[in-house]
C-alpha cells in the first residue's frame, strides 16, 4: 500500500484498476473515495466499457468529494478514433470542508500513483466537467 504524502494510503487496488483501464480498457471510467475512518484511498465505483459520460456524471455524489478516471474516446478531425484519459478532481461547493481539505491535499500524491494520466480537471460542479469540457480539453 503506497502513503500519501498527507498521510492517506492508496489501496493497491486503486492502481490495479486504473492499469486494467489503460491497457486493456476494462473499465470506461473508476471513482475513488477516501476512506476517512482506514485514511486510504479506496476504488468505490468501476463503470463498465458500455456505460457512457451520463453514467460517469451521475456516480459522482452531489455533496462528496470523489477523485476518478475516465477514458474519452472521441474522433479527430481527421476521424481518426483516440482516447484520452482524465484524471477528475470533485469538489464540489456543497461537500464538507475538513473532506475538501482531505482531498486536496492528497490529490497530488495519489495522481502520481496512477502512471498515464494525459489531462486533469478540477470540478466543483457539475457543468466544470462537462462533455464539451472534455471535448475542447482532449485535443
Amino acid at each position: 500500500m503506497a502513503n500519501a504524502a498527507s498521510g492517506m494510503a492508496v489501496h493497491d487496488d486503486c492502481k490495479l484498476k486504473f492499469m486494467e483501464l489503460k491497457a486493456k480498457r476494462t473499465y470506461r471510467f473508476i471513482v475513488y473515495k477516501i476512506e476517512e475512518n482506514q485514511k486510504q484511498v479506496i476504488v468505490e465505483k468501476l463503470g463498465e466499457p458500455a456505460q457512457g459520460y451520463d453514467d460517469f456524471a451521475a456516480s459522482l455524489p452531489a455533496d462528496e468529494c470523489r477523485y476518478a478516471v475516465y477514458d474519452f474516446e472521441f474522433m479527430t478531425e481527421g476521424n481518426v478514433p483516440k482516447s484520452r484519459i482524465f484524471f477528475i478532481a470533485w469538489s464540489p461547493d456543497t461537500s464538507r470542508v475538513r473532506s475538501k481539505m482531505i482531498y486536496a491535499s492528497s490529490k497530488d500524491r495519489f495522481k502520481r500513483e496512477l502512471d498515464g494520466i494525459q489531462v486533469e480537471l478540477q470540478a466543483t460542479d457539475p457543468t466544470e466537467m462537462g462533455l464539451d469540457v472534455f471535448k475542447s480539453r482532449a485535443n
